[in-house]
C-alpha cells in the first residue's frame, strides 16, 4: 500500500498556475481503430517532457471541456489531463459510462501518445483517476473493476470530486456503496472532495444535487487507508464549471471566501498536492495543506489525512 512520505514543507504554491506554459486539444471518436472510444478533452504542458496522467470522468450531462479552467491549472504543474465525454441521463444506471470509461484507459497506452504533441509524452505508470458527481462514482466503480471489459492499466490514485451515487432518493446501479466503514477493496490511496452546499435544495423544492447518505461524507466513510478528506464547506456541487448547466442551474451555488474561481484554484491545488504525493513521492504540498488549510484560496475545514 502507497505512503506518503514524512518530509514536510513551509509553503505550497500549488493554487496558483504553475511554471509550464499549457495547451488544450479535442481529439474526436469514429470507426477508425486507432481513434479513442469516446470524444476526448485534452490538456497537457507545452513544454518537452513525459508527464503522469490524470483520466477524469465529468459529472452527469456535463462537457467535458466545462472544467478546463481546473484543468488547466493541473496541467501548468506538470500533468496530461485527459477527460472523456460520457454523457448520461442521471436515472439510468451507470454501467455504459462505465464500461466506456475502461475502454478509454485500454486505448491509452496505444492512442494516447498520438494525440498528444511530438514532444509531450505519457508515464501511464502514473496514472491517476478521478470524476465528478456521478462521474466520481464511475470513477470508484471503475477502480472497483466493475467494468466490461477490464481496465488494463493499474491506477496510481483515486481523486473523486464531489461523487454522488443517486438522485433524489433513488440509488443508481451499479450500488457500491455498502454502508460500511473501510468496505472499499481498494489499495490505492484516495482522496475525496465535499462541498457543502451539495446536500441543500434549491429554492426549497428541488432535488439536491448531492443527497446525504448518497454523498462525499459516506464515500469517504467507506475509504480505506490512506485516504484525505476536503470539505468546502461554503460551494456547491456545480461551482467548479467554467459555464452553466442544466444540472447546475438545479444546483444550490454559493459564494464564499475566494469566489468560483478560488474554488476552481483550490481544487486544482488538491489535486497537483495528492498526485505529487502518492504519484511523485514529493508529499510537501500535501502535508503543508493537512497541516495548515488556510493556506486554500477558499475554506477547507474539515481536511483529514488517515495514514493507517
Amino acid at each position: 500500500m502507497a505512503q506518503i512520505e514524512t518530509t514536510p514543507a513551509l509553503a505550497t504554491n500549488v493554487f496558483g498556475p504553475g511554471s509550464l506554459g499549457f495547451q488544450c486539444k479535442s481529439v474526436k471518436s469514429s470507426c477508425d481503430s486507432s481513434s479513442p472510444p469516446k470524444p476526448l478533452f485534452i490538456v497537457t504542458p507545452t513544454v518537452e517532457g513525459t508527464y503522469p496522467v490524470l483520466l477524469f470522468l465529468p459529472g452527469t450531462q456535463v462537457r467535458n471541456t466545462s472544467y478546463s479552467r481546473m484543468f488547466q491549472l493541473i496541467a501548468s504543474h506538470g500533468f496530461i489531463v485527459v477527460a472523456p465525454q460520457l454523457y448520461s441521463c442521471a436515472l439510468v444506471p451507470e454501467t455504459e459510462e462505465i464500461n466506456s470509461a475502461a475502454a478509454v484507459t485500454n486505448w491509452l497506452p496505444t492512442g494516447l501518445p498520438s494525440a498528444l504533441p511530438p514532444t509531450i509524452h505519457p508515464n501511464l505508470q502514473l496514472l491517476a483517476l478521478s470524476g465528478h458527481s456521478r462521474g466520481g462514482k464511475s470513477a470508484f466503480a471503475l477502480a472497483l473493476g466493475r467494468s466490461s471489459p477490464a481496465t488494463s492499466l493499474p491506477f496510481s490514485a483515486l481523486i473523486a470530486l464531489d461523487p454522488v451515487a443517486g438522485f433524489c432518493c433513488f440509488r443508481i446501479p451499479p450500488h457500491i456503496l455498502t454502508y460500511v466503514p473501510r468496505s472499499f477493496d481498494l489499495t490505492i490511496p484516495v482522496a475525496v472532495i465535499g462541498t457543502g452546499l451539495g446536500p441543500e435544495r434549491k429554492l426549497g423544492i428541488l432535488p439536491a444535487c448531492a443527497p446525504n447518505g448518497m454523498n462525499h461524507d459516506e464515500f469517504f466513510t467507506e475509504c480505506r487507508p490512506p485516504c484525505c478528506y476536503f470539505y468546502a464547506k461554503e460551494f456547491g456541487h456545480m461551482d467548479m464549471l467554467d459555464e452553466v448547466t442544466l444540472m447546475s442551474c438545479m444546483c444550490v451555488s454559493g459564494d464564499g471566501k475566494g469566489g468560483k474561481d478560488g474554488f476552481r484554484a483550490c481544487l486544482a491545488g488538491v489535486f497537483v498536492a495528492f498526485m505529487r504525493a502518492f504519484l511523485e513521492r514529493e508529499s510537501g504540498d500535501l502535508r503543508v495543506i493537512v497541516d495548515n488549510p488556510g493556506v486554500a484560496p477558499v475554506t477547507l475545514d474539515p481536511v483529514i489525512f488517515v495514514e493507517k
